[in-house]
């Protein structure tokens, strides 16, 4: 075990907070490690460290720059082979009909035209043993290595891991970029993707709510065609927007606009946001939500931001694990596929945790 390695897994041992994660392709892993138990909380956006945040409310954790030890090492993948796991959820009877119902009532909702397009999610708890905290990091962090991954964990919020690629923002110097993700198919490879009408306008409603928001706030937006993208063992579509927010814009605004986008929520954001609320039935807490670095990139020093959506994500508590699974929802889709689409979504974390 790596000397970083060995540090969060001591502070874990000693209930101490850390987090330690790795950026998009990046060849480097990086950990902070927080000296003591407080729970600060970002208040101005001003602050400068790494941000946790929930899906709803402003309770938003950060592990402050100057009460953390940072360290960064030299990230070497590992080779596995991820055993194949046996799809008791994929096969409860129980949690598919639940699921089939909230898609069908939200499918009524729209037509009756209470919203556009709703995220509906569902938590799947798995018995684990033996778990080894780094293991499982350097699993997920070599399996996605196109994506974040990270392990978080404060002794007054928990311990949570997750990899993904959906980036809320990057913002520098008034310059800021964000994506329009929606959509999945599993990966095939050497296969041609063909998307159709559900997807194309489901991924066309992020785009538009996104573009329409931020030019409230920007000088200038550029917006790409979109394409298929893959994550992971999904592909999915996505719009690359870029632009420059206005002199007197702060990024607290940014972020309220941003955050969270129909991808993980729906449109309207209000009606949407009811909607879950009132009938997912279990709090989503920190799955949606966001992370990463605010105001300060750790491995150049710069004043940047770069935070990421908190998609395809484990909670860890005691010998159970939960994940979170979902999938978006407009006037075409069909529930028994939505049910399949969340399948499909937590079968590599399921192998991981094997």
């Amino acid at each position: 075990m790596s000397d970083m390695f060995q540090k969060c897994q001591d502070q874990y041992d000693r209930k101490l907070p850390f987090v330690l994660y790795r950026k998009p392709n990046a060849k480097k892993v990086m950990a902070m490690l927080q000296s003591d138990e407080t729970l600060y909380k970002v208040i101005t956006y001003k602050e400068e460290g790494f941000v946790f945040a929930p899906f709803i409310g402003e309770d938003r954790i950060i592990f402050p720059v100057d009460k953390c030890e940072v360290t960064i090492s030299p990230f070497e993948p590992i080779d596995m082979v991820l055993p194949a796991v046996s799809d008791v959820e994929g096969k409860n009877p129980t949690a598919e009909q639940k699921h089939i119902d909230l898609v069908n009532k939200a499918i009524k909702n729209i037509k009756n035209g209470e919203f556009s397009k709703v995220v509906l999610s569902r938590q799947e708890t798995l018995a684990i043993s033996d778990f080894d905290l780094i293991e499982t990091f350097q699993k997920l962090a070599s399996t996605y290595q196109s994506a974040f991954a990270y392990c978080f964990y404060h002794p007054k919020v928990g311990l949570w891991l997750g990899a993904f690629s959906e980036q809320l923002i990057f913002a520098k110097d008034k310059n800021f970029r964000t994506m329009a993700v929606a959509g999945s198919q599993l990966y095939q490879e050497n296969t041609f993707a063909i998307w159709g009408d559900k997807e194309i306008n489901e991924q066309q409603l992020v785009t538009d709510f996104i573009v329409s928001n931020l030019n409230e706030v920007s000088a200038e937006i550029v917006v790409s065609s979109p394409y298929t993208w893959r994550a992971g063992n999904l592909i999915h579509i996505k719009t690359d927007i870029e632009g420059k927010f206005r002199e007197e814009i702060q990024l607290k605004e940014l972020l309220s606009i941003l955050h969270p986008t129909p991808a993980v929520c729906g449109f309207p954001k209000v009606a949407a946001m009811d909607f879950i609320v009132k009938n997912e039935g279990y709090d989503r807490s920190f799955y949606a939500g966001f992370l990463g670095e605010l105001n300060f990139d750790f491995e150049t020093k710069d004043k940047a931001t770069n935070l990421y959506v908190n998609l395809r994500c484990v909670q860890i508590q005691d010998n159970l694990a939960h994940l979170y699974v979902g999938g978006g929802i407009t006037i075409d889709s069909h529930a028994e596929d939505e049910w399949l689409e969340t399948v499909n979504k937590s079968q590599t974390i399921k192998k991981i945790l094997n």
